[in-house]
């Protein structure tokens, strides 16, 4: 399953990926907000879609919006088994799956246009961990770090 949530800053581009998702036939659980909300805060809902990931980490995907990226990516990190990274353009979201793993991928809200950032998400979504053995051995060293 795939995990969405934004604040207000990530809010609209949110809904373009939605609309994308929905386009593409790609199941979705949006976290929220359903509607805009001027004065949220991002901890909130990258808690929200970081504790589902957590639950299953392997198989399940987050997508975080926020300002700038950052805000939600700190905090979906604090999660046990959760790996987030900034998707600023398509190589990072193609190389934080296939080097790192990553199953949250945080968009700037502020920053990314939207057919910009459907593309991002395509290439995070579509693409496959390497399960190369030195990026194994790195992600064992972080979730040693977890305990």
């Amino acid at each position: 399953m795939i995990y969405i949530g934004a604040d207000h800053a990530g809010f609209e581009l949110k809904e373009a990926v939605v609309e994308y998702l929905r386009y593409v036939n790609i199941p979705f659980e949006d976290l929220g907000p359903k509607t805009m909300i001027p004065d949220d805060d991002y901890p909130k809902v990258a808690h929200a879609v970081a504790e589902k990931v957590e639950a299953d980490p392997k198989t399940d995907r987050g997508l975080l919006f926020c300002g700038n990226g950052v805000g939600v990516c700190v905090v979906a990190n604090k999660h046990k088994g959760v790996r987030a990274g900034i998707g600023y353009n398509l190589q990072a979201a193609e190389t934080m799956r296939t080097d790192d793993d990553a199953n949250v991928l945080c968009l700037a809200g502020r920053i990314l246009q939207p057919d910009f950032a459907k593309a991002i998400v395509k290439k995070f979504l579509n693409t496959k961990f390497s399960g190369e053995a030195r990026h194994v051995r790195r992600i064992a060293e972080v979730a040693a770090l977890e305990k």
